[in-house]
C-alpha cells in the first residue's frame, strides 16, 4: 500500500489559475526527487489534452505518456487550496494531488486515494483542515471505518459438495483467512445450523469472533436437499458494524420478489452486483465485455475518454472490472472508473439499460479497441 508522509503535504496554498497550481505541484515533485524539471511541461500538456479533475474538489495533474522517462521515482505531492482553484467547466479543486509514475504502478495509488476521496464528507474535511497530519490521515483512509470486505474473491461457485456443513466450513474458513473473524467465529458458525431463508438460500453468522465486517458466498455445483430442505447457496457474514445490513437488505428484496434464481444462475460478478447494488432485470439490460488494450491501463486520460463516451448516451451504464474486485461502478463517474484500478489485459463488463443501450455498448467497444485516445496497443 502506498504511504504518504507529512512532508508531501502543503497546506494553505494559493494560486491564481490551475496552470500556476500545476507549476507549484511540479516544482514540489522536482524538489522531492520524483521528476526532472522538464516534467512540468508534460503536466501542462496533459491538462490541455483532457482535464485531470476527478470530482469532489479533487484534481490529479500528471504528465503525458511521452514524459514518463522524466520520472525518477514514483511519488505524489499534495497541495491544499482552501480558496479553491477553477479547473474549468465550473469545477473547483480544493485538493490537488500531483502524481509522478513511470508505469501502471500509480493505478494502485489512484485506487487507494479515489476510494477515500469518493466520500463527500472526507473531501470537505480535506479542503478545510489546517493540520497536515489530519489531511495525511484522511488521504490514507485511517479515519474511516474499516472497509466492508466483499468481492469476487470471496464468492465460490460450482463447489463440489452436497453437504451444508461443508459449505459452512468453507465460508467460515474463508473469512478467517482474510482476518475478518477468529477461531471462535469459525467454531460457532460451523457447529450451528444456518438459517433457511427460502428458495434455496441460507444465511450463516455468529455473535462471537467478529473482527471486521465481511461477507462470503458458496454455491454448490448442483442444489441438494438436507433434512428435506433445499440448499442452493450459503451466504456467511461477519458483523462488526452495520455495513453488512445493506447486503442483507438486497438479499431480502430478491427473496420477497421471488427472484433468488438470479443468484443461482449468475457468475461471481453478477452475484456480487445483486447483493451490493440495484440491478435491473436481465431482460431490460444488455451487457458486453471488452479487454483494455492501453499499455498503462485506465489512468486519468483514457478513463476520462471512456466516461465521456458513456455520457453521450441516456442509458444507465455500469462498469465492472472482472479481473479486479468485481464490484460494479457508475460509468458516468470518472472517480469510480479510475478507482477500479484497471490494468492492461483486464476484462471490463459494461451493463446498459435504456433506449440506446445497444448503441452505447457498441460505441464503448469501438473506443476501447481504438485505445481510448492513446492508440491501439
Amino acid at each position: 500500500m502506498f504511504q504518504l508522509s507529512q512532508q508531501d503535504i502543503h497546506l494553505g496554498a494559493t494560486a491564481s489559475s490551475k496552470q500556476e497550481a500545476i507549476k507549484q505541484v511540479a516544482a514540489a515533485l522536482t524538489q522531492a526527487g520524483c521528476v526532472a524539471a522538464a516534467y512540468v511541461d508534460g503536466m501542462l500538456q496533459r491538462e490541455l489534452q483532457t482535464s485531470t479533475y476527478l470530482g469532489n474538489g479533487i484534481a490529479i495533474p500528471h504528465g503525458t505518456t511521452d514524459t514518463r522517462d522524466l520520472v525518477l521515482n514514483t511519488g505524489v505531492q499534495v497541495f491544499q487550496f482552501p480558496q479553491g482553484i477553477s479547473w474549468g467547466d465550473d469545477q473547483i479543486a480544493y485538493v490537488v494531488i500531483g502524481i509522478a509514475a513511470s508505469s501502471d504502478e500509480h493505478l494502485t495509488l489512484l485506487r487507494q486515494l479515489t476510494h477515500v476521496l469518493s466520500d463527500d464528507s472526507v473531501a470537505d474535511q480535506m479542503a478545510k483542515t489546517d493540520s497536515a497530519e489530519e489531511l495525511r490521515s484522511l488521504l490514507m483512509g485511517e479515519k474511516k471505518t474499516a472497509e466492508f470486505r466483499f468481492d469476487t474473491s470471496l464468492i465460490a461457485l460450482d463447489v463440489a459438495s452436497d453437504s451444508l456443513i461443508t459449505l459452512q466450513a468453507l465460508n467460515a474458513g474463508r473469512l478467517q483467512q482474510i482476518g475478518a473473524v477468529d477461531t471462535t467465529f469459525v467454531s460457532d458458525a460451523v457447529s450451528r445450523k444456518p438459517l433457511n431463508l427460502g428458495q434455496g438460500i441460507w444465511l450463516s453468522d455468529s455473535t462471537s469472533g467478529n473482527l471486521y465486517s465481511a461477507a462470503t458466498v458458496s454455491r454448490p455445483v448442483n442444489a441438494f436437499e438436507q433434512d428435506g430442505e433445499k440448499v442452493a447457496l450459503l451466504l456467511t457474514v461477519s458483523v462488526a458494524d452495520d455495513q453488512p445490513l445493506a447486503v442483507l437488505n438486497y438479499l431480502s428484496d430478491l427473496l420477497l420478489a421471488h427472484k433468488a434464481e438470479r443468484l443461482l444462475k449468475g457468475d461471481a460478478a453478477s452475484v456480487l452486483a445483486l447483493l451490493t447494488s440495484e440491478v435491473v432485470e436481465e431482460s431490460q439490460s444488455l451487457s458486453a465485455e471488452y479487454v483494455v488494450r492501453n499499455e498503462h491501463g485506465l489512468h486519468a486520460r483514457p478513463g476520462t475518454i471512456l466516461v465521456n463516451v458513456i455520457k453521450q448516451f441516456s442509458s444507465e451504464i455500469t462498469v465492472t472490472n472482472l479481473d479486479g474486485s468485481g464490484k460494479p461502478a457508475n460509468g458516468r463517474s470518472l472517480m469510480k472508473v479510475v478507482a477500479l484500478g484497471v490494468k492492461k489485459g483486464d476484462r471490463l463488463r459494461f451493463t446498459a439499460a435504456g433506449d440506446d443501450a445497444e448503441l452505447a455498448l457498441k460505441s464503448i467497444g469501438e473506443a476501447i479497441f481504438q485505445g481510448l485516445g492513446e492508440g491501439a496497443a
